[in-house]
């Protein structure tokens, strides 16, 4: 990561503590996931640089009692920033109630609506909103010849499924009773907030496309963006951009596939293909899979279904279709 040098941030607030079970506390109410999770978000707006006014983004990560500030010069991942553009990074820990960050004289304060940039003089050199994203497919419904994998009614499409909170689909390790080779899919997700845990034990499950190829599903919100993290098509591709947005947002995945192609004799010829957009933007563009992702089955001519992984944490899904192609 880039150090920015005019800017640093300040998180001025009190800190509720976690109350929950387990090794990691673990929350799938925001009502009840306390201060740290509501000061976690993104923020938008114009700051005063010595090249004038410039967009810059935030992202506020919660991690228990430590925070992480992520800034993106040119505004948020998928609305300014690209992979390779200029990023500030810093954190501290909870100290006398307050967090407290400072680089070069310049601090920042964070509220649960906006960051103010606090210049060397103590002057404020501009206040970053809190936005909240949603996906523009979010919600989107079926089209004609659409196949409904999961509409909150039922898991008997499902080998395995579990109905979770009466309209969910628990990720337990189920796989789509119908089967496909090239389709388009839609698929609709929500990650726990865990803010103690790290790495993949933070709202871990995953995505198989044809049961054969993973795209992450996980907590990666704030992080670089890699092959193990969300989007990331496990071992294979990291994602163009990590589009992750904070746990508890319902975060969608639209995905055309296309399947391998093999001879007569069963050899293959012709490589998987995928194009994924995650919250609406592209982050995998008619990528070639050349094996399949460890976890599930490995390659082979016969069609797959929609698989989901478990890996112990509360994840959940809904509204899931599939459109084949002839």
């Amino acid at each position: 990561m880039k150090s920015h040098t005019t800017l640093a941030i300040l998180l001025a607030f009190s800190v509720t503590a976690f109350a929950a079970p387990g090794k990691y506390p673990t929350f799938t109410d925001a009502k009840k996931a306390g201060l740290g999770f509501q000061l976690q978000g993104e923020y938008v707006g114009m700051v005063k640089t010595k090249d004038g006014m410039k967009k810059y983004g935030a992202q506020v990560i919660c991690y228990g009692k430590k925070f992480v500030a992520m800034g993106y010069v040119g505004g948020l991942p998928g609305e300014g920033w690209k992979r390779g553009d200029k990023t500030f990074k810093t954190e501290a820990m909870l100290k006398d109630g307050k967090l407290v960050f400072d680089h070069d004289g310049a601090r920042a304060v964070v509220s649960k609506n906006e960051i103010q940039i606090i210049g060397k003089e103590g002057d404020v050199h501009a206040k970053l909103k809190k936005v909240v994203r949603t996906s523009p497919t979010l919600g989107k419904k079926p089209p004609k010849g659409a196949v409904v994998l999961f509409d909150g009614k039922s898991a008997k499409g499902w080998q395995n499924g579990t109905i979770v909170d009466k309209k969910y689909l628990g990720a337990t390790n189920c796989e789509s009773k119908a089967k496909f080779q090239d389709h388009s899919l839609h698929l609709e997700f929500r990650t726990p907030f865990m803010p103690t845990a790290r790495g993949q034990a933070r709202g871990n499950s995953g995505l198989y496309v044809h049961s054969r190829y993973e795209v992450q599903v996980l907590d990666s919100f704030g992080l670089d963006g890699k092959y193990n993290e969300c989007g990331g098509i496990y071992r294979i591709a990291q994602p163009l951009v990590n589009m992750c947005l904070p746990p508890l947002s319902w975060q969608t995945y639209d995905v055309d596939f296309t399947a391998p192609r093999y001879d007569k004799s069963g050899k293959k010829i012709k490589n998987a293909r995928v194009t994924v957009k995650h919250n609406g933007v592209v982050i995998h563009s008619n990528l070639e899979l050349p094996r399949h992702t460890p976890g599930r089955h490995p390659e082979g001519v016969a069609p797959m279904g929609i698989f989901l992984q478990n890996h112990g944490n509360p994840v959940v899904y809904r509204n899931i279709w599939v459109v084949p192609k002839k």
